[in-house]
């Protein structure tokens, strides 16, 4: 199902502000050297829930780094409403993940250039099955 104008342009806004208060919020913690950017935002047709998928450099901060937004998770809310309460009448709820499709694309590459030799390390065969 096709999203409606409606929807992509409330996340579109939302897009831009979670940006910039996602990483206000990481500068002023003292977190340097961590980029988290939102790659995408979804917002369900009743415009209630808006799922905000982020892409946060370097990998291995991010599930620290998810936990702790999703406990800020009401202050991040307030704070987007502050920003958007001239252009939307209800602010969603928002839900975070990883987006993890660069780790994906990566792996891909990986594969396809033949990086890793499972005939001459059978131990890669496991990695490959899927259970």
């Amino acid at each position: 199902m096709e999203e409606s104008q409606r929807q992509k342009k409330i996340a579109s806004v939302l897009k831009r502000d979670l940006v910039d208060v996602l990483q206000n919020a990481a500068s002023q913690g003292g977190m340097q050297g961590i980029i988290i950017s939102v790659s995408k935002v979804r917002v369900t047709v009743d415009l209630s829930i808006a799922k905000v998928y982020l892409s946060i450099f370097p990998n291995a901060k991010g599930k620290e780094l998810l936990v702790g937004i999703r406990s800020n998770a009401p202050l991040i809310k307030h704070e987007i409403a502050q920003r958007t309460k001239h252009q939307l009448r209800r602010m969603p709820q928002l839900e975070f993940f990883i987006d993890d499709s660069l780790e994906y694309i990566d792996q891909i590459e990986k594969s396809l250039k033949r990086t890793e030799d499972p005939i001459s390390n059978p131990e890669l065969l496991g990695k490959r099955k899927k259970s």
